[in-house]
């Protein structure tokens, strides 16, 4: 299907191409309404063969045209990014640079391997700001090619002179990490950093690898670096040469598309003067100048006459009524009279609308679906002769969510490093508390090498009471734990020795004995309630998944799983989907409540403010306007008549989604069949509130948010004592929040703020206080005068506080000046700057949610905590500015809540009755012993993982040539000890030759024992202990072990049943022919020997893994 057949069949079409080919300077298309002007414009480039570059106003518009371009021609465009215009905030800046470069470099390629004629989308703001010139990145970009003799130092040496620092691990543009014959390169050519192997002084490899992972995924022949700081990459003065347009890179067959040309320079103008003629940009009247030299096109939507014009004569769309059964009846007028296509977002959106159109008494010929995204719809017509349109030469394309009136934002996937999971917070430092589980709590003094029987070993060093210190061998580092406490201040160090550490252990254990016991019994009550089991997935069900705009986490994935295997059983569901802000626990709610109401059951949702309240009502509206169900709100923001009407609409069943506030719990609100409640943030409700909750639990199926990953959630997780999913993975395209904490200042805010209107943004500013936040409006105001501010709080009444939302909603204002009513859930994609004024009254998970309100589009996100400069900031309040700050990446939720432990103390995290348990062994410490406890209570094994201990007289250590981190060395030697499979070690096997290179003897002596270690778990051993002319076993069973010493060498003695002497001959006692003989007897390979009660094969040593194979699962070392 030629979907823009009209377009190319349309004599006017053709009449554009030739006045483009024929004249020369500037050929204008005119009326041109909706999409049809970026459509246009790629299919008159594509019919060319020429590049195309097309400049928009606005920055979103680009955005949308890069869709609209897409649709049209099967290929997106590239997207030049404008630069974020800030002192002092470097981040954003190289970020965005690096994208600028990466297109410059892209463009000087062109012609090369090109699918077709290539394009570029560019708001003007970007063509403004000036680029590195062709020839300043040539001189300052090394070019590196497999086999090119270089010696790793001196590639070092050129990466430091050229702006690129040295760190163990890269992680953002511009660090490099040398690590013997490997260099790692994160430069801006690239989204991905690069892993260059030397063999000698000659480069043996050049491959791509993933940041998340530290793992290689593509091999290349070549790679250029481009320089990172130098001044001539920055923002210079052009007319000194080294920067200049980027139209300079440009092929000189290129069409340059400018959409609305006046509105462009007009804004340009705006832009040159707001910011007061700054460095590193040209008046738009340079970049019109520059464009003079090419071919172009102007597309308008007005008519301006002139000699080299066509007149296309392009028709908006109708309005579509609300209602989508008026919507589809006025489609169907429109498909009479001309050719239709309605173009949906996905296949299954394509689907469901096909459903709707099967559902109507007559679908008209002339109707038709496609998938692809077109922004605005439009009418295309051309004259048959007398001037006059016929009806049959006419065209309509009608996006779906115009039909349907979803106006929520499509984000476009932009290249944005991929952010790591969070593993732990084992990450120690010098000086920091840890737990050891034999002796307590101590002070790590960092990694020791001490020479034991000749051999140098490295220990953890812990300094306990007395300034006595341990040293632990890095195979027992499972013993110890970084030190999360519940008080203010620092824990007394335990003293080595006596019965104290064990006597506090026993009275931890009472405590959290009594704790699993109370919440198992809750659990057990609740499984003997009956509940509904909802129906299996329907056809519905999975069009309506299907037509998320977005693509799913695997974490969104395996939590939908959890969700609906709970709504599947017979019991009541009580869940807590515990994710960060913007992780998209709202759309898995609204999939869970579209399967109740599907059922005929009835949903309410339950929110803690009103503002939240008509945000989730707009959301479940536009998410579910293709389907017949009833949804409606509860708030302060409906009138007693309207909260009456929906209230008795409810208790007859007329209502299938009600969204509400606390005024839910009122007696009056009943339900005739009640089957879901959605909690979103229980922890903000009240006493009574929670009592009520806690009644509705026994009888339906409950689904809980948390924006917080509170530290008792997870482990509670982990526990099984409560039903909880978690998402950890940041939505594909999601930044992290660029947040400082900064004194006022009135040029910082300023810049702040007109940064944000250069980007078409709006701004949040909370000031939680009311008797003088108009005051603050109006410093603001005079500051900024060119924005336009308006003030919100929840002391207004609810008409003036929802005209003011409305406002700020509608893009009608600029600034919103609000308390912290904006806390929870709001979701405005265009504000993408916060302020949080006097921050220090605020706590750390407060904080952390007003920062997510920001940050939910493809735009990167300011977050700017200012504290009062009249008063001294509290320790406790410092230290939670210090954090927020600190954890400001993706993901940060779960290290602010363990930060919060520490600073606020566990007594609203755990239970004050349990804040001084924690106190006392540390959080996860409290945590094991729970898991124990539970585990003892449903008869389950109670024993946390041991590995198999060794001493067998052979050094194992990391050399610090080969890994010179310490906290990596210790992240080996953790993963070492706690590898359970031949997989694990496999893995792990593979991440040291990829990322550190050919492993050194010691460090194969270090997987050699981890797989001893593996494979003597499957036996039922706990120690192997050198003592010649002896191997000592200690095994948890003989007879489990027995077939082990049947056969192979040596003779076995039984002293006891725990006790196995193993005598082996002088010449099997020595290295490394010990280990050999120990992995193959382990293994079974001395004879076919299977350990008893195990049906599996005996346990196969770790396969031989070649460098590129690439593992699921593969940790970051």
């Amino acid at each position: 299907m030629n979907l823009f057949a009209a377009v190319h069949g349309d004599p006017r079409f053709e009449e554009l191409l030739r006045l483009l080919v024929t004249e020369r300077g500037v050929v204008a298309a005119e009326g041109l309404w909706g999409s049809a002007a970026p459509v246009l414009a790629a299919l008159v480039a594509q019919r060319l063969g020429r590049p195309l570059l097309l400049i928009t106003a606005h920055a979103d518009e680009a955005d949308d045209y890069r869709d609209d371009i897409e649709t049209a021609v099967g290929r997106a465009p590239d997207l030049l990014p404008q630069l974020d215009q800030i002192a002092g905030e470097s981040t954003e800046a190289d970020e965005l640079a690096a994208e600028r470069l990466r297109l410059c470099m892209e463009v000087m390629r062109w012609g090369s391997a090109q699918a077709g004629p290539p394009a570029i989308v560019a708001p003007i703001m970007a063509l403004m700001q000036t680029v590195p010139s062709p020839e300043a990145i040539a001189a300052t970009s090394l070019a590196l090619d497999v086999g090119l003799t270089l010696e790793p130092a001196e590639l070092a040496r050129w990466l430091s002179e050229h702006g690129f620092g040295r760190c163990d691990a890269v992680d953002l543009p511009g660090d490099f990490a040398q690590r013997g014959g490997i260099v790692d390169v994160f430069s801006n050519a690239h989204t991905d950093p690069v892993r260059i192997e030397f063999f000698g002084d000659q480069i043996e490899s050049i491959r791509l690898f993933d940041l998340g992972t530290q793992r290689s995924s593509q091999l290349l022949q070549s790679v250029q670096i481009p320089a990172m700081s130098l001044p001539q990459l920055r923002r210079e003065d052009p007319r000194r040469g080294l920067s200049t347009s980027f139209l300079a890179f440009l092929p000189a067959d290129t069409l340059i598309a400018l959409a609305e040309p006046a509105e462009v320079q007009e804004l340009g103008r705006t832009y040159w003067q707001r910011l007061g003629e700054p460095a590193g940009m040209v008046p738009v009247e340079a970049v019109f100048r520059r464009a003079a030299d090419f071919s172009q096109l102007h597309l308008q939507r007005f008519k301006g006459g002139g000699p080299r014009t066509v007149d296309f004569a392009v028709r908006s769309l109708p309005q579509f009524e609300p209602k989508s059964t008026e919507a589809l009846q006025a489609l169907v007028e429109l498909a009479r009279a001309c050719e239709t296509y309605v173009l949906c977002d996905n296949p299954a959106e394509e689907q469901r609308f096909i459903e709707l159109l099967g559902q109507l008494p007559e679908r008209p010929a002339h109707l038709h679906t496609a998938v692809g995204v077109l922004h605005r719809g439009f009418q295309w017509g051309h004259a048959a002769e007398g001037g006059k349109t016929a009806a049959a030469q006419q065209t309509a394309y009608v996006p779906h969510h115009e039909l349907f009136h979803r106006f929520r934002q499509r984000r476009t996937l932009r290249r944005v490093a991929p952010a790591r999971p969070i593993d732990s917070f084992f990450d120690l430092d010098t000086g920091d508390l840890v737990v050891h589980t034999l002796h307590g709590i101590g002070r790590f003094l960092g990694l020791k090498t001490l020479d034991r029987a000749g051999r140098p070993e490295e220990y953890l060093a812990i300094e306990f009471a007395g300034k006595a210190v341990v040293h632990v061998a890095t195979s027992q580092i499972h013993l110890v734990q970084k030190y999360i406490g519940a008080v203010r201040g620092k824990p007394k160090l335990s003293t080595l020795g006596g019965s104290a550490w064990k006597n506090t252990k026993a009275r931890v254990a009472e405590a959290v004995t009594d704790l699993a016991g109370e919440m198992l019994a809750i659990q057990a009550e609740r499984e003997t309630q009956p509940g509904i089991a909802f129906p299996q997935d329907t056809a519905w069900q999975r069009e309506f998944e299907e037509s998320f705009l977005f693509e799913e986490t695997e974490d969104q994935l395996r939590a939908l799983e959890d969700i609906k295997r709970d709504m599947l059983r017979p019991r009541p569901m009580d869940r807590l989907l515990c994710g960060d802000v913007g992780y998209g626990k709202t759309e898995l709610a609204i999939r869970a409540a579209f399967k109740v109401v599907e059922y005929g059951k009835q949903v309410a949702v339950l929110v803690p403010t009103t503002v939240l309240a008509e945000q989730h009502y707009q959301t479940f509206r536009e998410r579910l306007a293709a389907y017949p169900f009833s949804i409606e709100v509860l708030s302060r923001f409906r009138t007693k008549r309207e909260q009456d009407r929906i209230v008795e609409a409810a208790r007859k069943g007329r209502v299938d989604i009600l969204i509400g506030t606390h005024r839910l719990l009122s007696p009056d609100v009943r339900f005739a069949d009640l089957g879901l409640v959605v909690i979103d943030e229980e922890q903000r409700f009240g006493v009574d509130a929670k009592e009520r909750l806690k009644r509705l639990r026994v009888t339906v199926d409950v689904l809980t948010l948390s924006a917080t990953p509170i530290p008792r959630t997870l482990h509670m997780a982990m526990l099984g004592i409560r039903d909880i999913s978690s998402l950890a993975t940041p939505p594909l395209d999601r930044r992290a929040i660029v947040t400082q904490v900064r004194l006022w200042d009135d040029a910082l805010v300023r810049e702040a703020v007109l940064r944000e209107l250069n980007r078409d943004g709006q701004v949040y500013f909370v000031h939680n206080f009311v008797r003088d936040i108009h005051a603050v409006a109006n410093r603001l105001r005079s500051i900024v005068p060119e924005a336009r501010v308006v003030v919100g709080h929840g002391q207004m009444s609810a008409h003036e506080l929802e005209d003011v939302m409305l406002k700020f909603l509608r893009r009608e204002a600029d600034v919103l000046v609000s308390t912290n009513i904006i806390e929870s859930g709001l979701d405005i994609p265009s504000a993408n700057t916060i302020f949080v004024n006097r921050a220090e009254r605020f706590g750390l998970a407060d904080l952390h949610q007003l920062r997510g309100r920001v940050g939910r589009s493809k735009n990167r996100a300011y977050a700017y905590m200012l504290p009062s400069p009249q008063h001294p900031v509290k320790d406790t309040a410092a230290k939670r500015l210090k954090a927020i700050e600190h954890y400001s990446e993706l993901g940060a939720g779960f290290q602010i809540a363990m930060r919060d432990l520490e600073i606020r103390g566990a007594g609203n995290l755990l239970g004050a009755e349990q804040s001084g348990h924690i106190e006392a062994v540390g959080y996860e410490m409290y945590c094991q012993m729970l898991e124990q406890a539970v585990r003892r209570m449903k008869n389950e094994p109670a024993e946390p993982f041991k590995p198999v201990n060794l001493e067998l007289g052979v050094t194992a250590s990391i050399p610090r040539a080969y890994i010179r981190s310490d906290r990596q060395r210790m992240e080996v030697y953790k993963r070492s000890t706690h590898c359970r499979t031949p997989e694990d070690l496999a893995v792990l096997h593979d991440d040291l030759r990829d990322a550190f290179g050919p492993l050194p003897e010691e460090v194969q002596t270090l997987l050699k024992l981890a797989e001893l270690r593996v494979l003597a778990q499957r036996w039922g051993i706990r120690s192997i202990v050198l003592d010649p002319p002896d191997v000592i076993f200690a095994v948890e069973d003989f007879q489990r072990a027995k077939p082990l010493f049947e056969t192979g060498p040596g003779s076995p003695r039984v002293p006891d049943p725990q006790t196995v002497h193993w005598r082996l001959p002088k010449r099997f006692l020595e290295m490394p022919t010990l280990l050999t003989i120990l992995r193959r007897q382990l293994a079974g390979e001395a004879k076919e020997a299977i350990p008893q009660g195990d049906p599996n094969e005996p346990p196969p040593s770790a396969p031989p893994v070649s460098r590129g194979r690439k593992r699921a699962g593969a940790r970051r070392l």
